[in-house]
């Protein structure tokens, strides 16, 4: 069932409702799934297919789902919705197993009912677990450089609500919304579901505190994407990371990870080598101690894996921390 809007949602003053929470203790993290406030239940790690290379992204879902992932994230923008689809089937695994994510892409906002069409198709499935509109932020399909002056996220929004009623959606949700365009989302009287996702970028460097804990105020699930960082950032050489490494004996990556499911969203890191997909998903069994987590969340460097330079109006306003 829809989690639908109420006067408290529309209001500056955040109110706590349930939504999901981690134990410490849990070893079973890789069955360990999400309650979203639709009551839908979503693996809270899956395998991320951003910047996955043409002709890799189909072993590697196949990998990830033989090795026991049951979520796949994937969009229009990646262009590799046919190659994950492909994956699924060469896995065996059957469809209403495994947890889907797409997304909507820019010059698409206008065309909603075509995205998702288009996303279905190329997948190869009659519907998707997760819907999300990619960014806050429509572009023209003749160039991605200017936003339409008449359409906006609000009015997008509005048109994703209409899909869940069809069933080839069954969540529909945001990503990469701060805390400004969330209100804003919610003050517009054409909001009527509150979005059960936010997929954001998380990681040590860009732990986005403020925004989390409003997205958890409003019933919002948070997915944390880029969860390693990105090839070669400064994240992987940090002192207090390669500590907590050397002293675990685990891989950077698996630290990572941990880090994101303790603090309490879902992950969704990115691999396209069998052994690190499979690495990534050994997190079962340990967890890191409290100090190792608080650590890893006092990191005072910062940086963004994705910024909004490239698109045509600014999406990112410093109201994450």
């Amino acid at each position: 069932m829809l989690r639908t809007i109420s006067n408290s949602l529309r209001s500056k003053t955040p109110r706590l409702y349930s939504t999901c929470t981690v134990p410490q203790a849990m070893t079973d993290w890789t069955k360990k799934t999400a309650t979203l406030n639709t009551g839908a239940k979503m693996p809270v790690i899956g395998l991320g297919t951003w910047q996955s290379q043409p002709g890799q992204v189909e072993k590697a879902v196949e990998a990830a789902l033989r090795a026991g992932y049951r979520h796949i994230d994937t969009a229009l923008a990646y262009g590799n919705e046919a190659e994950v689809g492909q994956g699924i089937r060469a896995s065996g695994v059957p469809r209403e197993e495994i947890w889907i994510t797409t997304k909507l892409d820019n010059p698409w906002h206008k065309r909603v009912e075509e995205g998702i069409t288009s996303s279905l198709k190329s997948l190869g499935v009659d519907y998707v677990d997760l819907y999300l509109m990619h960014w806050p932020c429509s572009t023209t399909p003749d160039d991605l450089q200017k936003h339409y002056d008449d359409w906006d996220f609000i009015k997008t929004w509005a048109e994703l609500q209409k899909i869940p009623a069809s069933g080839r959606a069954k969540n529909i949700g945001v990503s990469n919304f701060g805390i400004k365009n969330l209100e804003k989302l919610f003050a517009a009287p054409t909001t009527t579901i509150v979005p059960a996702v936010n997929q954001i970028e998380l990681h040590p460097n860009n732990p986005s505190p403020k925004l989390v804990a409003y997205n958890t105020s409003k019933g919002i699930h948070t997915t944390g994407y880029s969860n390693l960082g990105s090839t070669g950032s400064p994240l992987h050489k940090d002192p207090v990371l390669l500590e907590i490494v050397e002293r675990t004996g685990k891989t950077s990556a698996q630290v990572l990870i941990k880090w994101g499911l303790q603090k309490g969203w879902s992950v969704i890191p990115k691999s396209v080598t069998t052994s690190r997909v499979e690495s990534n998903f050994d997190i079962d069994g340990w967890s890191l101690e409290d100090k190792d987590v608080e650590a890893l969340s006092s990191l005072k460097d910062r940086f963004k894996v994705c910024g909004d330079s490239w698109l045509p109006i600014k999406v990112f306003f410093g109201d994450d921390e």
